[in-house]
């Protein structure tokens, strides 16, 4: 009796380690999302981890017009000087820790042609796709995709507040 009482015990610590493992992996889960910004002259693209575990970001694939690449500036016909950008490679890897964001594309614009400005750089953008792969701490891998269209919805109001007057 005793001896199945101790295999018991026995199965019983395995199980609830099995558990614990299971609630800790569920619970260090990054939980990404892709935010875009347009407001005042001040445009971005970033990744946010509104996870509690590490979000480890192994690539950025950017498609335009059925083409990948792995950074923005090869989608974009602006002047690498106008923004700042942040590339992932094999060498470099980034990581976002819980509630805290990655930006890969920020820009603000200030000078006299600001809407002229902000148009042409919110055409580029509503062209482009953006799909990151991650993967958390215990090494499942994850990935989530938005396009940029959303850039688009200032440039079609101006075009049919131009055709109403």
């Amino acid at each position: 009796m005793a001896v199945l009482i101790s295999w018991l015990a026995l199965f019983a610590t395995l199980y609830q380690l099995y558990l614990q493992r299971t609630h800790n992996e569920k619970s260090l889960q990054p939980l990404g999302q892709i935010d875009l910004e347009d407001r005042q002259g001040h445009l971005y693209i970033r990744i946010t981890n509104n996870g509690m575990g590490p979000m480890i970001i192994d690539r950025l694939i950017f498609r335009k017009d059925g083409n990948q690449y792995t950074t923005i500036e090869n989608c974009l016909e602006l002047s690498t000087r106008t923004y700042t950008q942040v590339g992932i490679s094999e060498s470099v890897r980034k990581v976002i820790l819980p509630h805290s964001h990655l930006t890969v594309f920020e820009t603000r614009v200030e000078d006299q042609d600001a809407e002229k400005e902000a148009q042409q750089i919110r055409q580029q953008l509503s062209s482009i796709a953006l799909k990151v792969e991650f993967r958390d701490i215990y090494n499942n891998k994850m990935t989530i995709e938005r396009d940029f269209q959303w850039f688009s919805r200032y440039i079609q109001e101006k075009v049919i507040e131009q055709k109403s007057t």
